[in-house]
């Protein structure tokens, strides 16, 4: 992977140091994978039950500056797995709540929430493409149209995209690299994820176990924490399929598609 922002110069703070310890500890991360993941810029599209468990997880464990992209309010129904909010926070943007959150949460680090709906014609200016083009995106929505303009974002950008889901007890997972030409998201869904009426199920009208949004919001985060720290993507090519039902969890291969529109295009 190419990371756009290079190590800081100096160490890690005392206290970053204390905080990361365990982290710093293990076998195969060090100072060098924490300081990477300092330098790092993930935009996340989606502040829901994804998007909470897998902010919280990057920036307690020491993702240097996240912004998340929301249109939504909080709701009631929100509470039973969207771990950043409170009964108090009802009615509130999911966006700057979870910002104001993750920054309590971890003071070290930078959280930036904007209230938008993200699109191919607002994409540059909202992530912030002029400055600095981020290091990783996170799809953490709910439908597929949603999923197929932020893949058409990726490739067009040539930002890495690591793309979670979740809908009753079952999940997906893949990180795609656009650079690389291995294949995209519409590569492995093809014309259904671009089908509006093929599959209209979203966690507000097919429901959604609470321990499936933090499982899977937390792969996501495992996978970008490998990426960003370790420069290692831990799904090259490979589409994770997780069945909570069943306690079961399975890879499946793919490949770039010679005909895929999106690619083709970029």
């Amino acid at each position: 992977m190419a990371m756009s922002h290079s190590l800081n110069a100096g160490q890690l703070l005392d206290e970053e140091l204390l905080r990361y310890a365990r982290q710093i500890l293990l076998d195969g991360w060090d100072i060098d994978a924490q300081l990477r993941l300092k330098a790092s810029r993930v935009v996340m599209i989606g502040a829901g039950g994804l998007g909470c468990p897998a902010s919280e997880t990057l920036v307690r464990a020491g993702l240097g500056y996240v912004h998340l992209i929301d249109d939504d309010e909080i709701e009631a129904s929100n509470l039973q797995r969207q771990t950043l909010f409170l009964p108090d926070d009802i009615g509130k943007p999911k966006a700057l709540t979870a910002a104001q959150m993750l920054t309590r949460i971890n003071p070290l680090i930078r959280a930036r929430g904007t209230v938008a709906r993200l699109s191919e014609d607002n994409a540059y200016e909202l992530l912030d493409i002029a400055v600095a083009k981020p290091d990783l995106l996170l799809d953490c929505t709910d439908n597929f149209a949603t999923r197929d303009i932020i893949n058409r974002i990726s490739v067009r950008y040539q930002i890495p995209l690591l793309s979670a889901s979740a809908i009753a007890m079952q999940g997906q997972l893949a990180l795609y690299e656009p650079h690389l030409h291995t294949g995209c998201y519409h590569c492995v869904f093809g014309s259904v994820a671009v089908d509006a009426v093929a599959d209209e199920r979203t966690c507000a009208n097919s429901g959604v176990l609470a321990s499936t949004t933090a499982i899977m919001g937390n792969l996501q985060a495992n996978a970008a924490l490998q990426y960003l720290g370790l420069t290692k993507n831990p799904l090259t090519n490979k589409l994770l399929i997780w069945d909570g039902s069943q306690m079961q969890q399975r890879l499946m291969g793919y490949r770039q598609d010679p005909q895929c529109p999106i690619c083709i295009s970029h």
